[in-house]
């Protein structure tokens, strides 16, 4: 990690990469979810080291947006790897403390808990629990778990009659199949990833006229 923090100061200082000095945190975004996304890919049909790779195009991003911050002063990579570090042990006191559990539901709750105290005990607003970068059907289906929101095969056909051809109509149908996915213990966001992967598998490859 020193090897990679000391090649991202060495791009971004004078007569470094001017790619690399002009980039910022908010610059950044499209890129770090670039790289998750293709993470999951790899974990998904790659084999060991195009994973390791994957991964390290991942902590790359850290390591970037870490000396962006050491440059402005408002942290360090230190304080990246501290606060997790201190999070894990704090939220697990059934391995670093003297707190029993009997399940893994229990360790959820706990972390839940937790996670509030550490809140001072203030709710967030739903909006900020669930993150905005997520992929459309994987933060709708966060969404519905925290709303309580249930669906099936029928309610799912009852608006496929009803909903209107319109950008409205279509996000509930697709909230309705999120629903439906859900009673099915399907995650919606990676079925269809699974399925977009299948169809494009199934394409003739690019020409090298075009």
């Amino acid at each position: 990690m020193r090897d990679l923090l000391t090649t991202m100061r060495r791009l971004r200082a004078p007569g470094g990469c001017p790619w690399d000095a002009e980039q910022t945190h908010a610059s950044l975004r499209p890129y770090l979810l670039e790289e998750a996304a293709e993470a999951v890919d790899a974990i998904d049909s790659g084999g060991p080291a195009e994973l390791a790779g994957e991964l390290g195009d991942v902590l790359l991003q850290v390591a970037f947006h870490s000396v962006i911050a050491e440059e402005e002063g408002t942290f360090s990579y230190a304080d990246v790897e501290g606060t997790i570090v201190q999070k894990l042990v704090r939220r697990h006191p059934h391995v670093f403390g003297s707190a029993l559990i009997s399940s893994s539901a229990e360790v959820v709750r706990n972390w839940q808990a937790i996670k509030a105290e550490e809140q001072g005990g203030r709710p967030r607003r739903a909006l900020d629990r669930v993150p905005s970068a997520l992929g459309a059907l994987a933060r709708e289906a966060a969404t519905q778990k925290l709303a309580g929101v249930c669906g099936g095969r029928q309610e799912l056909a009852g608006i496929l009659e009803t909903a209107p051809n319109s950008p409205q109509g279509v996000a509930d149908v697709l909230a309705a199949v999120v629903a439906w996915a859900r009673a099915q213990g399907v995650d919606a966001e990676l079925a269809l990833r699974d399925h977009s992967t299948r169809t494009l598998e199934g394409l003739p490859d690019e020409s090298a006229a075009s």
